[in-house]
């Protein structure tokens, strides 16, 4: 019986060009990534109000998915909800909004002598208990103070300053309430075709690769903007609820800003209740019972959000880790401003989507297995989880 031929040089040849288009394929993505940092960058001055309307549009597609399938059109759902958002907005704006500005304001006026007054009390303390009990200088403890209590003042000011400037430059009336509803209205009304289109120019060989990836990252992003975005607006509405029962100056102001920055785990209650607690000591002192109720405001509130809001609303699907989520925010902040704060949160998770797939084929592949058969020896007890460490 004859032999079959000898082939393989053309397998070799069939796998060197396979390298080559996988390079090809890599560098052109690298590039395409690349390009679009750089516009980002470019043009972050003028992207807001478009990047607000992606993100808008993203937010209300499932709401538009569930009006279709109670029979509207693709046209007429997008028409109901941008009107619907428009009115709800511009209700906010007639209501909430002229508050929030005189709270703001009247904080912004009365912060130093609140801050002079909040240091008077703590360094009124007998000095001479102090040193018997703690040992503490009384003269040291009340420069040190003067010291912090300056210097925070400093950076509030800076700060605000900042958010204020940045915002006179960057969000202007016209662009972002007359451009934002444009672009989510007809990317709302054309989402499901720009997914298909984008699909349509994914490398055939890897399409069911990037569809699992892309499912992953909308999975992830889905479950914070959409969850932990409603979660944020639910605890600032609690908290300005218990803040205002409480008696307690710029309630609304402390809450609502409590409320919105809870999306980073912790910090968003516990700035709240240093805030809260600090005008609850100069304006009620010495009745310890109306401090004690306002801290009690944001102890209820991390109680319901840990055990109801928080499995309801957000679940345990999205996967970032806090200390990612801060990297994510002050790196888009500083790179591509106000704009870079919008897109923070779905890069992060897309990108944190990106790195588990990376380990995980990195886990499969032989850099990680290589060719050795030898078992892999155990941790050694104070290196392995939960051991107790010398």
């Amino acid at each position: 019986m004859a032999k079959a031929p000898h082939r393989a040089p053309d397998d070799e040849a069939a796998k060197e060009a396979a390298a080559g288009v996988f390079r090809r394929q890599i560098f052109f993505w690298l590039g395409t990534a690349v390009l679009l940092a750089l516009f980002l960058y470019v043009f972050s001055s003028i992207l807001l109000p478009f990047v607000a309307g992606m993100v808008l549009a993203y937010f209300l597609d499932p709401v538009a998915d569930r009006l279709q399938r109670l029979g509207l059109s693709r046209l007429m759902a997008t028409v109901v909800i941008l009107i619907a958002f428009i009115v709800v907005l511009v209700l906010a704006f007639v209501i909430l909004v002229p508050v929030l500005a005189s709270q703001m304001a009247d904080f912004a006026s009365k912060l130093p002598e609140y801050l002079t007054r909040l240091q008077a009390l703590i360094t009124s303390f007998d000095p001479q208990w102090l040193e018997q009990k703690f040992g503490v200088d009384a003269n040291g403890l009340r420069d040190g103070l003067n010291s912090l209590l300056t210097s925070g003042f400093g950076l509030l000011t800076t700060v605000f300053t900042s958010i204020w400037s940045s915002g006179v430059a960057l969000v202007s009336v016209v662009s972002l309430f007359v451009v934002t509803p444009v672009v989510a209205f007809y990317m709302l009304l054309d989402w499901d075709r720009m997914v298909a289109i984008v699909d349509g120019w994914v490398p055939r060989d890897y399409v069911r690769t990037v569809r699992a990836i892309a499912n992953d990252i909308n999975t992830a992003t889905a479950g914070f903007v959409r969850g932990q975005g409603t979660l944020c607006l639910v605890l600032g509405v609690m908290y300005a609820t218990g803040l205002t029962l409480t008696g307690l100056n710029f309630a609304i102001l402390i809450g609502l800003f409590a409320g919105l920055i809870s999306f980073i785990p912790y910090v968003g209650s516990l700035t709240g209740l240093v805030l809260a607690v600090g005008v609850a000591f100069v304006q009620f002192w010495p009745d310890w019972t109306m401090v004690a109720a306002v801290a009690g405001v944001f102890f209820v509130g991390q109680f319901i959000e840990g055990n109801i809001l928080q499995p309801r609303l957000v679940g345990k699907s999205v996967g970032l880790h806090p200390v990612w989520l801060m990297f994510a925010l002050f790196a888009f902040g500083a790179l591509f401003g106000f704009v870079g704060l919008l897109i923070a949160v779905p890069a992060s998770a897309a990108v944190a989507v990106l790195v588990r797939f990376a380990i995980a084929r990195y886990l499969e592949s032989p850099l990680y297995k290589g060719h050795s058969t030898e078992p892999v020896p155990p941790l050694p007890p104070s290196r392995r989880r939960g051991a107790p460490r010398g």
